[in-house]
C-alpha cells in the first residue's frame, strides 16, 4: 500500500475542494504521503459506451491510483444538499465492472470531507456519501469530521489556507485518517 490519495469532487480550476486538498498535502507530517486527483476526463457514465469502448481512460487512472493507495479522501463538494452528480458519477464509473468492486472498494479505508462557501459546510454530502460507501464495502473512517463552512474565505488568492483553525483541523484530520488506514495495514 502506498499514499493516501484525495480525489475533489469538484472540476472548478479555483474549486474550494481541490484546495483543501491541495493544502491537506502541505499541512501532513513529511512521512505522510498524500496525492491529489480530480475527476478531469471522466464522461458521463454510459452502458453502451463502457461496453462498445471499454472503461475510459480517467477512469481506469484513478482506479489504479485507488488500488495503490492505503486509504481514499473523498474531498466532496454540496450541491443542493446532497452528492454533486459529477463525482457520484465518477463514482460509479469506477465501481464498473461489478466484479471488480471489492478489488478497488472493498475493505479499504475511505474519509469524507468537504468545503462549501454557505453556513452548514458540507454536512448533507457528507451523510449521503455514507450508504454508497456502505454499498461498495469500503471500512469508512468515522473518527474525524471536517466540514468547512464559508469556505470561499478561508483562502488566499494563491489558494493557500489562511485560516490557522482550519488548516490544524485538516492536518489533524489528514493524519488521524492516516493512522487508520496504515494500523491495519500493517498487520
Amino acid at each position: 500500500m502506498g499514499a493516501l490519495l484525495a480525489i475533489s469532487g469538484s472540476l472548478r480550476k479555483d474549486s474550494l475542494n481541490t484546495a483543501l486538498a491541495r493544502n491537506a498535502r502541505e499541512l501532513v507530517a513529511a512521512d505522510i504521503e498524500l496525492r491529489v486527483e480530480t475527476l478531469h476526463g471522466v464522461p458521463l457514465y454510459d452502458g453502451d459506451l463502457e461496453q462498445a469502448q471499454g472503461i475510459p481512460e480517467a477512469v481506469d487512472r484513478l482506479k489504479s491510483a485507488m488500488r495503490e493507495a492505503s486509504g481514499v479522501v473523498l474531498v466532496t463538494p454540496e450541491y443542493n444538499n446532497g452528492i454533486p452528480g459529477v463525482f457520484k458519477n465518477a463514482i460509479d464509473w469506477l465501481s464498473r465492472p461489478a466484479s471488480g468492486i471489492a478489488e478497488v472498494f472493498g475493505d479499504r479505508p475511505f474519509a469524507v470531507i468537504g468545503a462549501s462557501p454557505g453556513g452548514f459546510g458540507t454536512t448533507m454530502a457528507q451523510a449521503a456519501w455514507l450508504p454508497v460507501l456502505r454499498t461498495l464495502g469500503v471500512r469508512h473512517w468515522a473518527g474525524g469530521r471536517l466540514m468547512v463552512s464559508r469556505a470561499g474565505g478561508i483562502f488566499d488568492e494563491a489558494g493557500r489556507l489562511s485560516d490557522e483553525r482550519v488548516r490544524e483541523q485538516l492536518k489533524a484530520f489528514i493524519e488521524g485518517f492516516h493512522g487508520f488506514a496504515t494500523r491495519r495495514s500493517e498487520s
